[in-house]
């Protein structure tokens, strides 16, 4: 079966790689990594503008969603070019807060999240990705209890991360309660549903674009006269690439539609092996260059790398894809 984009869908993905590429997000990521949020943040409201996070919020919260196939196409576009910030935490929160049917907490933080007003966190251990930035913080237990951890001082020092766009801080304890109960079960499931598909949207995103810059690289890099690009064995490695990015791509939106945890979980770990597959294959073909940091390469590398076992390790989505419903 064949899952392609509509005309609008499409246009919509056109017009974010166009405001994305005018962007200058390594610059943005750089800034991000030692806590300087004003690029990101201005880029986070541009985002926002275009509709990105109103995607995961309902209509009733000011949203345009919930919107799954377009939620896939955007992070597509955001993990082609690296943008920085807990974009995925957002739009889980947002999932979670809506499935969770509460009109105090969702009437009060969802339509912030759709505007880009707010930015929030979400966490199921110790550690919650961009907390010194997120102004809603969510922490879920693995007893089916979560809670909103709010206006708490950001932390004085967070951990150096492999992803410099994705930094983690620890979380504290206590914070205010929102809701527990059989209820907060679904929410959750629902919440990592749309937390695995987005990201395995932005692995796919940094998969093609490490591909299209490893393609335009070894048609510049020569050796014996000649550019790498030439060398069959160079041609080959592009190519398997190519087939699996390619694969991931269907499994992708046709999880987007039916939304099983079983979909998602095999679009994720088929689009972040494939990610980390180009990873590996561009740091080879780029040679020393692609080992130092200054180079915008890494960039992509470390991202590539950090979202193959974000919110599922590639066993745990496998384990997911063979349990035939079992709880995560």
């Amino acid at each position: 079966m064949r899952f392609l984009l509509d005309p609008e869908q499409r246009e919509f993905a056109a017009s974010l790689d166009s405001m994305l590429t005018a962007a200058d997000t390594p610059s943005a990521v750089r800034d991000w990594s030692h806590g300087d949020h004003t690029r990101g943040r201005a880029l986070w409201g541009r985002i926002a503008e275009a509709g990105v996070f109103a995607l995961a919020v309902p209509e009733a919260y000011e949203g345009l969603g919930p919107r799954p196939a377009e939620l896939a196409v955007a992070f597509v576009e955001l993990g082609r070019h690296a943008v920085p910030g807990p974009l995925v935490e957002t739009v889980t929160a947002a999932t979670l807060l809506t499935a969770l049917d509460d009109t105090g907490p969702a009437k009060l933080l969802l339509p912030a999240l759709a505007s880009g007003e707010s930015v929030a966190t979400v966490t199921t251990g110790s550690y919650a990705p961009d907390a010194d930035v997120a102004d809603v913080r969510l922490a879920i237990s693995g007893a089916g209890e979560w809670g909103l951890v709010a206006q708490f001082p950001a932390p004085l020092k967070g951990l150096r991360p492999l992803d410099p766009a994705r930094r983690l801080f620890p979380l504290p304890a206590g914070g205010q309660r929102l809701a527990t109960g059989p209820q907060v079960a679904t929410a959750t499931e629902r919440a990592l549903t749309t937390a695995r598909l987005t990201t395995a949207a932005q692995a796919l995103g940094v998969g093609l674009a490490l591909l299209d810059k490893t393609v335009s690289y070894v048609r510049q890099r020569t050796q014996f006269g000649v550019p790498i690009g030439s060398f069959q064995a160079v041609k080959h490695q592009l190519a398997d690439v190519k087939i699996a990015l390619e694969f991931a791509r269907p499994l992708l939106l046709g999880a987007a539609l039916t939304m099983t945890r079983e979909d998602v979980a095999a679009a994720k770990v088929t689009a972040c092996e494939a990610a980390y597959r180009a990873a590996r294959t561009a740091l080879q073909l780029h040679g020393a260059i692609g080992y130092t940091a200054e180079y915008d390469l890494s960039l992509w590398l470390t991202k590539a790398r950090a979202l193959r076992t974000a919110w599922g390790s590639p066993d745990a989505c496998r384990a997911t894809v063979l349990s035939g419903g079992r709880r995560w």
